[in-house]
């Protein structure tokens, strides 16, 4: 009986300690990821993304995805691996950043490309402001994202922020009306912008076309 006894703790011992074990290699795993990405070590991150069971949209505590940090810096091939192995371009941090609405803002052109092409992009998402990813893109000057997305097609080109701010309306309202922006607006009326939608303050981009003397932009609007 004793001996039976003595065979059950050891049994029980080992499998504790197995458990242990593993707990232990859990806690030097977790955050590894951010680590790496935030490093830019690519074959790390290769390396990690080879464990399926890994957490790969873990947060900071910023509540910021590896593929998001990968996106804030540009980190183009970190950036594809991580959208390759499943990671959520929607998921949002503590200021409803998500790694799509950032791309498509900050002129990471060849992620935000990437992440049309491999990923399926939540269009009903919005940022901290209630836009969505053409609005900022369009304000910023970043052409190519403005083109880019009303080529795909899926963006909703006459969403409106809190402030009631289209893309079109925010591409005149709040830039200097230069060529870039001139370019701009042109692409957002070529894809069939609503030019008559108004913001909070009652006001068409058109109006603020207007009021700021942009002649280039009351020429397109107006044709």
């Amino acid at each position: 009986m004793n001996r039976c006894i003595v065979i059950v703790i050891s049994i029980l011992l080992l499998v504790t300690g197995c458990s242990q074990e593993g707990e232990k290699h859990m806690k030097q795993y977790s955050g590894e990821l951010i680590q790496a990405v935030e490093n830019n070590e690519l074959e790390k991150v290769q390396g990690i993304l080879q464990d399926p069971s890994y957490p790969i949209n873990e947060t900071n505590t910023k509540m910021e995805t590896p593929l998001l940090i990968a996106t804030h810096d540009n980190n183009i091939e970190v950036a594809k691996l991580l959208i390759r192995a499943g990671a959520d371009i929607n998921q949002q941090d503590g200021i409803q950043d998500s790694a799509y609405l950032y791309a498509g803002a900050q002129g990471k052109t060849e992620i935000l490309t990437y992440m049309i092409e491999h990923a399926e992009p939540n269009q009903n998402i919005v940022n901290r402001y209630g836009g969505n990813t053409l609005i900022p893109a369009a304000e910023k000057g970043h052409l190519n994202n403005v083109k880019l997305l009303l080529e795909d097609g899926k963006v909703n080109i006459d969403h409106q922020n809190n402030f009631g701010y289209t893309a079109l309306i925010e591409a005149v309202a709040l830039t200097d009306g230069s060529d870039m922006y001139q370019q701009i607006v042109q692409e957002l009326v070529t894809f069939n912008a609503n030019k008559e939608l108004r913001d909070n303050s009652g006001k068409t981009a058109l109006d603020y076309a207007k009021e700021k003397g942009y002649t280039a932009m009351i020429k397109i609007l107006e044709e």
